[in-house]
């Protein structure tokens, strides 16, 4: 009767630890992603740029969208940057950043048709793309 209850005991305390395994394993990944997201969001999050300063804008063709360019200083030691905002100008005027370059200090934007522009040379698609040189 003693051997029966030890083994019972046995199954009873390596089921306990697979459940312990299970739950740090489970917090472990919980953990995991959640620093990976701190860090994504510290320091690649587009909507954390800086503001600077205007530079220019462009309407495009059939007036639907604006890109407005600004340029910001990082200070003595990093180079000027250029930031491209997108305006919806058929949904209250709403943004999103779809261009970041390092060591930029102008804007040089034109739209080759109506969801298509160039800035700097990169050619976005307004709807899905967006340009960030930390990506690169």
């Amino acid at each position: 009767m003693d051997l029966e209850h030890n083994k019972s005991n046995a199954k009873y305390e390596k089921k306990k630890f697979n459940t312990l395994i299970k739950v740090l394993l489970i917090f472990g990944l919980l953990f995991l992603a959640l620093v990976g997201y701190g860090f994504y969001w510290a320091f690649f999050d587009m909507n954390r740029l800086p503001t600077g300063e205007y530079l220019t804008e462009e309407i495009s063709p059939n007036g639907k969208y604006t890109i407005e360019a600004y340029v910001t200083n990082g200070g003595a030691t990093t180079a000027y940057s250029v930031r491209g905002e997108l305006v919806f100008n058929d949904k209250d005027n709403k943004t999103k950043n779809i261009y970041w370059n390092y060591r930029e200090d102008s804007a040089d934007i034109s739209w080759r048709d109506n969801n298509t522009v160039i800035i700097n040379g990169h050619t976005l698609d307004v709807r899905r793309d967006k340009f960030d040189f930390r990506n690169q």
